[in-house]
């Protein structure tokens, strides 16, 4: 109750604060005009330019207001089918995402990740913490699609390949998700990568399986077996949390209702690095030619656009508020 109530004050103040500074700057041009002083009007008016960034961010924030969308998250990468390619490919989301949460000044936690045989990871869970997490990242999930010359083809051919992200809100004590032991698999492994001899020796690591759904859970990121079931149980709940949010809003036609292949034809982003360069959103059709700054973190226009989309249900609607 407390975050809620900051997160409404900071909003009612922004709101009050850019209202404030409209009346003052069109008081000045009035004032200009009467005493024909055209340097009061060119800084009032340059002021009110100023102003445009501050007033599209608060735009951008009123569409964060669903129900979980204040809430930190979970982010899953997984490689899909291409071995080391895809395996390299879901790496770089990895470290995309890891990039745009910290631009943010988000909290970012490992909790998951398997490695690949050769190079890059088979998947990998964060736990992302910070005001909106969630909603910023709910659109992101899907199929990510990358075209390159292939670091690892000797031919230096042209390669495709696919990785997928999944989000899903850390739900607080206000949501409750009942699960019972029975309803579940639970298996215990070996950590994988780096954590010291006790982490790599002993099977800490766990793994929980809802039967019904088939969703699956994992977490290696502490050195105990029991408190990495504790995360996965809370991981659990908030992915059945998160799939009865995708059932309202499918009913709604808010969203689609299951998740997708990692393969053709149900990918939500291309980035193309050979023969040309560019990352093109196929939902809202915004694009960036400059796919080292998107894969460096530089998101915030296409999520900005499948959040526009998703609410006002248009894609056209959405590419009109970026630009």
């Amino acid at each position: 109750m407390m975050r809620e109530r900051q997160s409404l004050e900071e909003g009612i103040a922004a709101v009050k604060g850019l209202t404030q500074a409209l009346d003052d700057n069109i008081g000045l041009i009035e004032l200009g005009e009467e005493e024909g002083d055209e340097s009061v009007i060119s800084e009032a008016e340059s002021a009110l330019r100023s102003m445009r960034g501050e007033v599209k961010a608060r735009q951008v924030e009123t569409l964060l207001s669903g129900e979980a969308d204040s809430n930190d998250t979970y982010l899953e990468i997984h490689a899909g089918a291409g071995g080391t390619e895809s395996q390299d490919w879901a790496s770089m989301l990895l470290r995309m995402y890891t990039r745009w949460a910290e631009r943010r000044r988000f909290k970012v936690e490992v909790l998951e990740v398997h490695d690949g045989e050769e190079a890059g990871i088979k998947s990998a869970t964060l736990l992302i913490k910070g005001h909106n997490a969630y909603g910023w990242l709910k659109t992101e999930s899907g199929v990510h699609r990358l075209v390159r010359i292939s670091p690892y083809d000797s031919n230096a051919r042209r390669h495709t390949s696919f990785s997928s992200a999944w989000v899903y809100p850390v739900i607080d004590d206000s949501i409750q998700i009942d699960v019972s032991e029975s309803d579940v698999r639970i298996d215990t492994y070996r950590s994988s990568g780096s954590g010291g001899q006790h982490v790599n020796t002993t099977d800490s690591a766990v793994r929980i399986t809802h039967l019904a759904t088939g969703i699956a859970v994992a977490c290696q990121a502490e050195r105990s077996q029991h408190k990495n079931k504790a995360k996965a149980w809370e991981m659990l709940r908030s992915r059945l949390y998160e799939e009865e949010l995708k059932k309202r809003e499918a009913v709604a036609n808010a969203t689609e209702a299951s998740k997708s292949d990692i393969g053709w034809g149900h990918q939500i982003r291309s980035y193309v690095l050979q023969p040309y360069q560019m990352v093109k959103d196929l939902r809202t059709g915004v694009e960036s030619s400059n796919p080292s700054a998107v894969l460096d973190g530089d998101l915030d226009d296409f999520m900005e656009a499948s959040l526009s989309q998703r609410i006002e249900g248009g894609a056209g609607e959405a590419v009109a508020d970026i630009d």
